[in-house]
């Protein structure tokens, strides 16, 4: 056995160390006992004979373990080869060392899993005289090739770093954007580290303000194209440039409780807003790396949507918030028929009582007589009051939602937040803050001034429809009768919420979705097949809420 590698029993399980290898130092696949084509013995990936069926315990020791040598040697080719897509990981693998300039390289296998086998990262990363350690763990899954029936490793970009996806890669380099100091609204200095939700927007901050702000580059290894705007996620920094400083509205501590809420769940995202000034307060998404649907995503938001239909129903006339209005069991449109939660029904309703129990009926059949209006009404309240559909400019890319014009039974379904209607926990947190402020307010998380950028406007409500809006929230949220109640009892100051459940085809369980504030703080929250909005989105709304003012 040579010294750069080790072969041992580790746990039971076959485990492979190897330690310490520069590229091209050691052959580690002779060591082993194999040659790096696969023909050191004589197993399923030799044989004549093209097996069927899962792969034995076997095949994924011995295949992971030549993969791992292969890939450890810089031996792309040969790693690649013991794979199900070659062409693809070929280059992937060989950039480990040509791109993200790793020098070294110990990946130390554990105990399988079925046919996945776990493995932990030590590199060194080594550029124009900087060098710096990288650990990670990642996993591989060994599968039957189809047609071949060879044991081979299942190709994905996350074999060679978990944070890797179809297209990305790992870089090591000069920076190409200015590093920054991002603060809070106090000046707390705000990392990825400490609040794992902000790698996405502190990259988009950084490559936006970061050479405005006064910042230099340093030399660092990232995800090369880690999404669609090009801001690239930072790894590793061997050589720190200067920061420039830049001042967010965030607020450290409420940061901190977004964080807290959505790690209770496995998919969760929440954004609080002040009402008073539009400014953003936290943002934050489990998962924290990827895709961020707390800015970004663009589902129905349920019953949360009954804020904006209540708002359009008091505008047109149609009711008051405590005029008397039907909520039966269901209700007929254009030959569909809508239902409440178990066909409940309420004698002698309100427009606020029927908002309190989410009274599904309530908020479809009182907008008939609008007639020809009835297509357009929720799209014009929303844009016109709401600011929803607007271009905002808050300083990173959002989704600034979507309530399109409509017909037949998708308008009905507009009017409980089905249908065509699009949000993101930003815009549901954007919708209290207006009816709580009794105008919209543009969500921002850096100053106008920084860029001069232009903020969407739109027309305040009425007199009157924001006084009856808070008047329906904060029954709904301390009346015994109200559905997001218990979720928001332990919730101080003035307050108010409206919870909702949104159906989403080819998904058992709803998305549970909570909107609601305390004082001067809006917060709303989205857990995908969370069921009940007061049961999942609730206790994560109610987390921030409680660290604001």
């Amino acid at each position: 056995m040579r010294s750069g590698a080790k072969v041992g029993i580790v746990g039971g399980v076959f485990a492979l160390v190897l330690g310490g290898v520069g590229y091209g130092a050691y052959n580690i696949l002779d060591g082993l006992g194999g040659n790096g084509g696969g023909d050191g013995t004589s197993t399923a990936a030799d044989s004549t004979e093209v097996r069927t069926g899962p792969v034995t315990e076997k095949e994924i020791a011995e295949t992971s373990k030549k993969f791992l040598a292969a890939w450890a040697k810089g031996d792309a080719a040969t790693a690649a080869a013991l794979t199900n897509n070659k062409g693809d990981a070929e280059p992937a693998l060989a950039g480990f060392s040509e791109k993200a300039h790793v020098t070294e390289a110990v990946i130390t296998p554990g105990p399988a899993t079925g046919s996945t086998v776990p493995y932990t990262v030590k590199a060194t990363v080594s550029y124009e005289g900087a060098s710096k350690p990288l650990s990670y763990a990642s996993k591989l899954t060994v599968v039957r090739g189809l047609t071949t029936g060879r044991a081979l490793v299942d190709w994905e970009p996350s074999v060679i770093h978990p944070e890797l996806d179809k297209g990305e890669s790992l870089q090591t380099g000069e920076s190409s954007t200015a590093s920054i100091e991002a603060v809070d609204r106090n000046g707390q200095v705000l990392t990825v580290e400490k609040y794992p939700s902000l790698g996405g927007i502190l990259g988009e901050l950084r490559k936006k303000y970061g050479e405005k702000a006064g910042g230099t580059t340093g030399i660092e290894t990232w995800i090369s194209g880690a999404n669609a705007d090009g801001v690239n996620q930072t790894l590793l920094t061997l050589v720190k440039g200067k920061p420039g400083r830049v001042q967010t509205t965030l607020d450290a501590k409420i940061q901190a409780a977004a964080e807290r809420g959505v790690k209770k769940y496995e998919k969760a995202s929440v954004a609080a807003v002040e009402p008073s000034t539009g400014a953003i307060r936290a943002i934050a998404n489990n998962p924290s790396t990827g895709f961020e649907p707390a800015r970004s995503g663009a589902v129905a938001p349920g019953s949360t949507m009954k804020i904006i239909t209540a708002a359009m129903i008091i505008q047109n006339g149609l009711g008051s918030a405590n005029s008397a209005v039907q909520c039966p069991p269901d209700v007929q449109w254009e030959g569909v028929t809508f239902h409440n939660l178990d066909n409940f029904s309420i004698p002698n309703a309100t427009l606020k009582r029927a908002f309190a129990k989410s009274c599904n009926t309530t908020f479809i059949k009182p907008v008939a007589p609008l007639k020809d209006k009835r297509d357009t009404a929720l799209k014009l309240e929303a844009e016109r009051y709401f600011g929803i559909g607007l271009n905002w400019q808050t300083g990173i890319v959002t989704v600034d939602g979507k309530v399109p014009e409509s017909s037949g039974a998708e308008t009905a379904a507009s009017y409980i937040g089905q249908g065509k209607i699009q949000m993101n926990p930003l815009n549901m947190a954007s919708v209290t803050a207006t009816a709580v402020n009794g105008r919209f307010l543009q969500p921002f998380i850096v100053p106008r001034s920084l860029d001069n950028r232009t903020f969407a406007t739109a027309t305040p409500l009425p007199p009157g429809v924001s006084a009856q809006l808070k008047e329906m929230l904060r029954y709904t949220a301390t009346s015994p009768e109200g559905t997001a109640t218990q979720a928001m009892a332990n919730v101080g100051g003035d307050k108010g919420a409206k919870t909702g459940s949104a159906e989403i085809d080819g998904h058992a369980t709803s998305d549970s979705w909570f909107t609601g504030f305390s004082n001067d703080l809006a917060a709303a929250a989205l857990v995908r097949s969370g069921g009940h909005g007061g049961d999942a989105a609730g206790p994560v709304v109610a987390e921030v809420l409680r660290a604001g003012p």
